[in-house]
């Protein structure tokens, strides 16, 4: 199950606004077909791991990382009764689909079938790996990953707004790479004037993944880029990264409309330079706890990467 969600986080953030769902169909202890959801939502992984496997899926176990659907619609046939067809003898779900189509439906069908079915299995790790298309289905908005690119002690800039670079390459890589896992990108106002950003993919074969460009501002972007009012007027994007400045930043937290958060911090101290943040609403301390959970840390060259989850009761 953990490599079908992997799987399917390579069709982020392609396969919007469907899915992006993984399957990896094992025979005999051996992987005979593998697929994740494809650009523009089809075909399912489901479909593209079956045809992989041909007649060797017959008797296999499908592990899939989202209840495989149980409607058909015009671009394809269900994908609960492709399994069925195929003659799959076992299918293992990681989380079950809240679409109103299938939520549970799917299940139902193969079991009737006389399929064995095993589901709930890495709920959490597949919501995740879907995290934006399952917050856009749940809460109706985007999900929102804010960039920050710090010195040890804060700073985004000199006091003069110089910037470039406070990190290095790798981090700058690992940045793009971020860049071309989302389908929009936001700057505010005074970022945009200072820097004249291009906010676009410069990694070797993935330039073509470069997001949609969007301006906080309440007043007109210029061409090739969408104005946006506030954090909440976001429409149409499953998957947003925010890249600064400090109002833009500040503005979303405040909003609480960041789902996660990567700080990226270089081994310099800058000193009276421009901090990261601004005021983001906060009135008493003890609020500040217990909202963000580490989930990941690593070195890039010589700076670090930590990466936090914004923790929500629903």
């Amino acid at each position: 199950m953990a490599a079908a969600i992997a799987l399917s986080s390579r069709g982020r953030p392609e396969s919007a606004p469907n899915p992006n769902v993984g399957c990896v169909l094992v025979q005999a202890g051996r992987v005979v077909g593998r697929g994740w959801t494809a650009a523009g939502g089809r075909p399912h992984a489901e479909a593209v791991a079956l045809a992989a496997a041909g007649e060797a899926a017959r008797g296999a176990t499908a592990y899939v990382s989202l209840e495989p659907c149980a409607h058909a619609g015009g671009r394809g046939p269900a994908c609960s009764d492709l399994l069925i067809a195929a003659g799959v003898a076992r299918v293992v779900i990681a989380a079950q689909d809240p679409d109103p189509r299938t939520d549970g439906a799917g299940i139902a069908r193969l079991q009737d079938a006389g399929i064995d079915v095993l589901f709930n299995v890495l709920p959490a790790e597949a919501r995740r790996a879907m995290a934006p298309w399952w917050t856009r289905r749940a809460e109706g908005r985007p999900f929102v990953t804010l960039k920050l690119a710090t010195s040890l002690d804060g700073c985004i800039a000199l006091a003069d707004g110089a910037s470039r670079w406070i990190t290095g390459d790798r981090a700058r890589a690992h940045g793009h790479l971020e860049r071309a896992q989302h389908q929009a990108i936001l700057v505010g106002r005074g970022t945009f004037d200072a820097d004249a950003p291009k906010l676009d993919v410069r990694l070797p074969g993935l330039e073509g993944r470069s997001p949609q460009k969007l301006l906080l501002t309440s007043g007109s972007a210029p061409a090739g880029w969408t104005a946006v009012a506030a954090p909440e007027s976001v429409e149409g994007v499953d998957s947003l990264l925010v890249e600064g400045g400090a109002r833009a930043a500040s503005a979303f937290l405040a909003a609480d409309r960041v789902d996660r958060l990567l700080l990226y911090r270089a081994p310099v101290l800058i000193g009276g330079g421009r901090p990261a943040l601004g005021d983001i609403g906060l009135t008493d301390l003890a609020d500040a706890h217990g909202r963000w959970r580490l989930v990941d840390s690593r070195l890039l060259g010589s700076d670090r990467l930590d990466v936090y989850e914004r923790i929500r009761t629903i």
